[in-house]
Protein backbone atom coordinates (compact mmCIF):
# COMPACT_ATOMS: atom_id res chain seq x y z
CA UNK A 1 0.00 0.00 0.00
CA UNK A 2 2.76 2.40 1.00
CA UNK A 3 4.58 1.83 -2.37
CA UNK A 4 1.38 2.06 -4.19
CA UNK A 5 1.10 5.72 -2.60
CA UNK A 6 4.22 6.63 -3.32
CA UNK A 7 4.69 5.70 -6.75
CA UNK A 8 1.33 7.78 -7.82
CA UNK A 9 3.42 10.55 -7.09
CA UNK A 10 6.33 9.21 -9.06
CA UNK A 11 7.66 13.13 -9.73
CA UNK A 12 7.99 13.96 -6.00
CA UNK A 13 9.13 9.70 -4.83
CA UNK A 14 12.71 10.68 -7.82
CA UNK A 15 12.65 14.07 -5.56
CA UNK A 16 12.76 12.97 -2.59
CA UNK A 17 15.18 9.86 -3.43
CA UNK A 18 17.43 11.94 -5.09
CA UNK A 19 17.42 13.92 -1.93
CA UNK A 20 18.33 11.05 0.31
CA UNK A 21 21.05 10.18 -2.04
CA UNK A 22 22.53 13.49 -1.63
CA UNK A 23 21.98 14.18 2.00
CA UNK A 24 23.76 10.68 2.66
CA UNK A 25 26.63 11.85 0.45
CA UNK A 26 27.44 14.44 2.35
CA UNK A 27 29.87 12.01 4.78
CA UNK A 28 31.64 11.23 2.06
CA UNK A 29 32.28 14.69 0.56
CA UNK A 30 33.55 15.39 4.36
CA UNK A 31 35.91 12.53 4.05
CA UNK A 32 36.88 14.13 0.55
CA UNK A 33 37.48 17.24 1.58
CA UNK A 34 39.71 16.17 4.60
CA UNK A 35 41.67 14.15 2.05
CA UNK A 36 42.39 17.02 0.17
CA UNK A 37 44.71 17.95 2.57
CA UNK A 38 46.19 14.04 3.94
CA UNK A 39 47.30 10.99 1.93
CA UNK A 40 46.31 8.62 4.14
CA UNK A 41 43.71 8.56 7.66
CA UNK A 42 45.28 6.32 10.11
CA UNK A 43 47.24 5.01 7.82
CA UNK A 44 44.61 4.15 5.38
CA UNK A 45 44.13 5.42 1.61
CA UNK A 46 40.57 7.39 0.47
CA UNK A 47 40.32 3.91 -1.89
CA UNK A 48 40.32 1.91 1.87
CA UNK A 49 38.39 4.35 3.52
CA UNK A 50 35.57 3.96 0.61
CA UNK A 51 35.52 0.60 1.39
CA UNK A 52 34.44 1.05 5.03
CA UNK A 53 32.37 3.73 3.98
CA UNK A 54 30.80 2.06 1.32
CA UNK A 55 30.15 -1.05 3.07
CA UNK A 56 28.49 0.31 6.27
CA UNK A 57 26.45 2.77 3.85
CA UNK A 58 24.63 -0.28 2.29
CA UNK A 59 24.52 -2.15 4.91
CA UNK A 60 22.87 0.53 7.30
CA UNK A 61 20.62 1.44 4.38
CA UNK A 62 19.17 -2.31 3.48
CA UNK A 63 18.19 -2.14 7.60
CA UNK A 64 16.66 0.89 7.20
CA UNK A 65 14.68 0.09 4.25
CA UNK A 66 13.13 -2.87 6.02
CA UNK A 67 13.08 -1.41 9.34
CA UNK A 68 13.44 2.25 9.40
CA UNK A 69 10.38 2.89 10.75
CA UNK A 70 10.83 0.55 14.41
CA UNK A 71 11.16 4.00 16.24
CA UNK A 72 7.22 4.63 15.49
CA UNK A 73 7.19 1.94 18.39
CA UNK A 74 7.01 4.60 21.16
CA UNK A 75 4.23 6.73 19.71
CA UNK A 76 1.99 3.96 19.38
CA UNK A 77 2.29 2.87 22.56
CA UNK A 78 2.15 6.28 24.06
CA UNK A 79 -0.86 7.48 21.72
CA UNK A 80 -2.55 3.40 21.86
CA UNK A 81 -2.37 2.90 18.03
CA UNK A 82 -0.66 -0.85 18.69
CA UNK A 83 -3.26 -1.92 19.90
CA UNK A 84 -4.70 -2.02 16.12
CA UNK A 85 -1.33 -3.83 15.58
CA UNK A 86 -2.19 -6.93 17.43
CA UNK A 87 -6.27 -7.56 16.33
CA UNK A 88 -4.75 -8.16 12.97
CA UNK A 89 -3.91 -11.90 11.80
CA UNK A 90 -0.18 -11.13 10.54
CA UNK A 91 2.79 -11.07 12.69
CA UNK A 92 2.86 -7.76 14.74
CA UNK A 93 6.74 -7.15 13.82
CA UNK A 94 5.91 -7.61 10.40
CA UNK A 95 3.49 -4.82 10.18
CA UNK A 96 5.76 -2.48 12.16
CA UNK A 97 8.31 -2.90 9.59
CA UNK A 98 5.85 -2.17 6.64
CA UNK A 99 4.29 0.86 8.49
CA UNK A 100 5.29 3.78 6.53
CA UNK A 101 7.58 2.32 3.98
CA UNK A 102 9.78 4.53 2.54
CA UNK A 103 10.78 3.39 -0.77
CA UNK A 104 12.64 6.70 -0.44
CA UNK A 105 15.18 5.28 1.35
CA UNK A 106 17.06 3.63 -1.69
CA UNK A 107 18.52 6.62 -2.39
CA UNK A 108 21.04 6.01 0.88
CA UNK A 109 21.28 2.38 -0.58
CA UNK A 110 22.64 3.75 -3.89
CA UNK A 111 24.75 6.25 -2.64
CA UNK A 112 26.63 4.06 -0.71
CA UNK A 113 26.46 1.02 -3.86
CA UNK A 114 28.10 3.95 -5.66
CA UNK A 115 30.87 4.72 -3.09
CA UNK A 116 31.77 1.00 -2.59
CA UNK A 117 31.91 0.31 -6.13
CA UNK A 118 34.78 2.82 -6.51
CA UNK A 119 36.14 1.70 -3.50
CA UNK A 120 36.44 -2.10 -4.61
CA UNK A 121 37.88 -0.86 -7.87
CA UNK A 122 41.14 1.33 -6.97
CA UNK A 123 41.97 -0.91 -3.27
CA UNK A 124 45.07 -2.51 -3.88
CA UNK A 125 43.67 -5.99 -3.87
CA UNK A 126 43.63 -9.29 -6.01
CA UNK A 127 40.27 -9.60 -6.78
CA UNK A 128 39.48 -13.37 -6.87
CA UNK A 129 35.56 -14.77 -7.29
CA UNK A 130 36.06 -15.97 -3.14
CA UNK A 131 36.96 -12.11 -2.19
CA UNK A 132 34.07 -10.98 -4.19
CA UNK A 133 31.83 -13.28 -2.36
CA UNK A 134 33.20 -12.41 1.28
CA UNK A 135 32.77 -8.36 0.18
CA UNK A 136 28.56 -9.53 -0.92
CA UNK A 137 28.15 -11.16 2.75
CA UNK A 138 29.97 -8.61 4.31
CA UNK A 139 27.69 -6.35 3.59
CA UNK A 140 24.68 -8.53 4.15
CA UNK A 141 25.61 -9.62 7.79
CA UNK A 142 26.07 -5.99 8.09
CA UNK A 143 22.70 -5.62 7.45
CA UNK A 144 21.30 -8.38 9.58
CA UNK A 145 23.89 -6.77 12.48
CA UNK A 146 22.15 -3.39 12.00
CA UNK A 147 18.44 -5.14 11.66
CA UNK A 148 18.94 -6.72 15.09
CA UNK A 149 19.58 -3.25 16.56
CA UNK A 150 16.83 -1.17 15.29
CA UNK A 151 14.42 -4.61 16.49
CA UNK A 152 16.11 -4.52 19.80
CA UNK A 153 15.67 -0.66 19.88
CA UNK A 154 11.74 -0.76 19.21
CA UNK A 155 11.48 -3.75 21.94
CA UNK A 156 13.39 -1.42 24.17
CA UNK A 157 10.66 1.26 23.37
CA UNK A 158 7.71 -1.40 24.92
CA UNK A 159 9.42 0.01 28.60
CA UNK A 160 10.89 3.04 27.63
CA UNK A 161 8.56 5.03 25.36
CA UNK A 162 11.12 8.11 24.83
CA UNK A 163 14.40 6.03 23.71
CA UNK A 164 14.16 5.82 19.71
CA UNK A 165 16.96 8.21 19.79
CA UNK A 166 19.11 5.95 22.28
CA UNK A 167 18.42 3.04 18.98
CA UNK A 168 19.47 5.93 16.52
CA UNK A 169 22.89 6.01 18.16
CA UNK A 170 23.82 3.03 17.76
CA UNK A 171 22.22 2.38 14.60
CA UNK A 172 22.77 5.88 12.47
CA UNK A 173 25.79 6.97 15.00
CA UNK A 174 27.57 3.73 14.59
CA UNK A 175 27.93 4.05 11.00
CA UNK A 176 29.25 7.00 11.29
CA UNK A 177 31.79 5.63 13.35
CA UNK A 178 32.38 2.63 11.09
CA UNK A 179 32.97 4.87 8.17
CA UNK A 180 36.54 5.74 9.24
CA UNK A 181 39.11 2.97 10.01
CA UNK A 182 39.52 1.51 13.25
CA UNK A 183 42.96 2.84 13.91
CA UNK A 184 41.63 6.44 14.10
CA UNK A 185 40.12 5.58 17.58
CA UNK A 186 40.65 4.47 20.79
CA UNK A 187 41.36 0.78 22.04
CA UNK A 188 38.87 0.84 23.91
CA UNK A 189 36.31 2.16 22.02
CA UNK A 190 37.23 -0.72 19.27
CA UNK A 191 37.11 -3.07 22.39
CA UNK A 192 33.77 -1.68 22.65
CA UNK A 193 32.50 -2.05 19.38
CA UNK A 194 33.71 -5.67 18.94
CA UNK A 195 32.74 -7.31 22.35
CA UNK A 196 30.24 -4.97 23.85
CA UNK A 197 27.86 -3.90 21.12
CA UNK A 198 29.40 -5.77 18.01
CA UNK A 199 29.16 -3.97 15.09
CA UNK A 200 32.70 -3.98 14.50
CA UNK A 201 31.98 -7.13 12.35
CA UNK A 202 29.66 -4.79 10.12
CA UNK A 203 32.67 -3.42 8.21
CA UNK A 204 35.73 -3.02 10.41
CA UNK A 205 37.25 -6.82 10.84
CA UNK A 206 36.36 -8.56 7.46
CA UNK A 207 37.33 -5.35 5.40
CA UNK A 208 40.79 -5.64 7.73
CA UNK A 209 41.24 -9.40 6.04
CA UNK A 210 40.04 -7.91 2.35
CA UNK A 211 42.95 -5.33 3.14
CA UNK A 212 45.15 -7.81 4.56
CA UNK A 213 45.63 -5.59 7.17
CA UNK A 214 46.53 -6.54 10.77
CA UNK A 215 43.61 -6.62 13.74
CA UNK A 216 44.37 -3.46 15.91
CA UNK A 217 43.12 -5.81 18.85
CA UNK A 218 45.51 -8.53 17.98
CA UNK A 219 42.54 -11.08 17.54
CA UNK A 220 43.36 -14.79 15.47
CA UNK A 221 42.10 -13.93 12.35
CA UNK A 222 39.03 -16.51 12.18
CA UNK A 223 37.47 -13.69 13.76
CA UNK A 224 37.16 -12.12 10.73
CA UNK A 225 34.91 -14.81 9.20
CA UNK A 226 32.52 -14.57 11.94
CA UNK A 227 30.24 -11.83 10.80
CA UNK A 228 26.99 -13.69 9.60
CA UNK A 229 27.67 -15.86 12.95
CA UNK A 230 27.36 -12.62 15.21
CA UNK A 231 24.78 -11.59 13.25
CA UNK A 232 22.59 -14.93 13.65
CA UNK A 233 23.25 -14.66 17.42
CA UNK A 234 22.20 -10.85 17.61
CA UNK A 235 19.25 -11.46 15.36
CA UNK A 236 18.04 -14.66 17.87
CA UNK A 237 18.76 -12.24 20.79
CA UNK A 238 17.03 -9.45 18.89
CA UNK A 239 13.82 -11.60 18.65
CA UNK A 240 13.59 -12.99 21.85
CA UNK A 241 13.85 -9.20 23.55
CA UNK A 242 11.10 -8.29 21.27
CA UNK A 243 8.78 -11.57 21.98
CA UNK A 244 9.75 -10.29 25.80
CA UNK A 245 8.39 -6.41 25.10
CA UNK A 246 5.50 -7.64 23.36
CA UNK A 247 4.24 -9.65 26.31
CA UNK A 248 5.07 -7.26 28.48
CA UNK A 249 2.70 -4.41 26.75
CA UNK A 250 -0.39 -3.04 28.47
CA UNK A 251 -1.49 -0.93 26.78
CA UNK A 252 -2.29 2.25 27.62
CA UNK A 253 -5.05 2.01 30.22
CA UNK A 254 -7.16 4.97 28.71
Amino acid sequence: MWVRSTMAYRASFAMTTIGNFAASGLDFVAILLMFSHIDALGGFSLAEVALLYGATSCSLGLADLTLGSMDRIGRRVRDGTFDTLLVRPVPVLAQVAADRFALRRLGRIGQGALVLGWGVAHVDVAWTLPKGLFTVVMVVSGAAIFASVFIAGAAFQFWATEAAEVQNSFTYGGSTLLQYPPTVFATELVRGVTFVVPLAFVNWLPALRLLGRDNPLGLPGWVDFCGPFVALLMLTGAGLLWRVGLRSYRSTGS
